[in-house]
């Protein structure tokens, strides 16, 4: 086990700041948690991308149970929606843990970065001119198929890909975000126990504590933040996000 009176509070402190800033995005508008975390570690904070993926990993599993507690309590769940995201998810994230291991997901990787770009600005658009009526959307089991499989292939695209296209549909924002973030922990949980299990708790130290601090602190403001955004702002927030993330990675990707 590690020792926690030796670690140097202070060398935490910008992991907690990180964690904190990207668990409150993602508990808000359910997407962006790796994404964040991993481009401020990388291009920040000058860590190894292998290691920054890792920690992310681990965190997530912490960070989505405290999340989904919290928007349980604010009634943000939609509760027939949870279950028909649940079972696809968890299958396309054991897919594509599995499958992923031969193939080269970089490939595939700019051509979905390119998709949630346009699905990004779309959103945007709608939020700024034009909010869609609320109604309940009609494909959701190969969005959570997709989402999961996505999400073990690289390392993220569960909250972009079944947030951002459930919003598109005309879903309530605030149910989605609550969902989605919910069913998140049950897909990080599936995906990230070998992992976890070869890794020992014991590495759970130095930056990852930083980021479990933090996240966890923000997981309760981000559901809070979600039950009051209106559904324009929640539109307009959730195009920026996405689309400035995705053209991020989108350019990374094709360098």
């Amino acid at each position: 086990m590690f020792d926690l009176a030796a670690l140097d509070p202070s060398s935490l402190l910008p992991f907690i700041l990180i964690g904190f800033a990207a668990q409150l995005v993602d508990g808000a508008l359910g997407m962006a948690f790796g994404v964040i975390c991993n481009t401020l570690l990388v291009a920040v904070m000058g860590v190894p991308p292998a290691q920054a993926s890792a920690r992310i990993h681990v965190v997530e599993v912490f960070t989505t149970a405290v999340s989904g507690i919290s928007h349980l309590i604010h009634r943000n769940i939609e509760w027939p929606l949870f279950w028909k995201l649940l079972i696809p998810g968890v299958i396309g994230g054991v897919l594509g843990a599995y499958v992923l291991t031969s193939l080269h997901s970089d490939v595939v990787k700019p051509f979905v970065l390119g998709y949630l770009v346009l699905i990004g600005i779309w959103l945007l658009v709608r939020g700024l001119l034009y909010p869609p009526k609320v109604q309940k959307p009609t494909v959701i089991a190969p969005l959570g198929l997709i989402g999961g499989f996505l999400d073990a292939a690289g390392g993220g695209g569960w909250g972009p890909v079944v947030t951002s296209n459930l919003l598109v549909q005309g879903a309530e924002p605030r149910k989605v975000v609550g969902t989605v973030n919910s069913v998140e922990f049950f897909l990080t949980l599936t995906v990230s126990a070998t992992f976890i299990y070869h890794l020992g708790l014991a590495q759970i130290a130095g930056a990852t504590l930083g980021l479990l601090i933090g996240g966890v602190i923000a997981a309760p403001l981000g559901a809070f933040m979600a039950k009051r955004f209106s559904v324009k702002l929640m539109l307009t927030l959730v195009g920026v996000v996405l689309t400035a993330t995705s053209a991020f990675g989108l350019y990374r990707a094709v360098l």
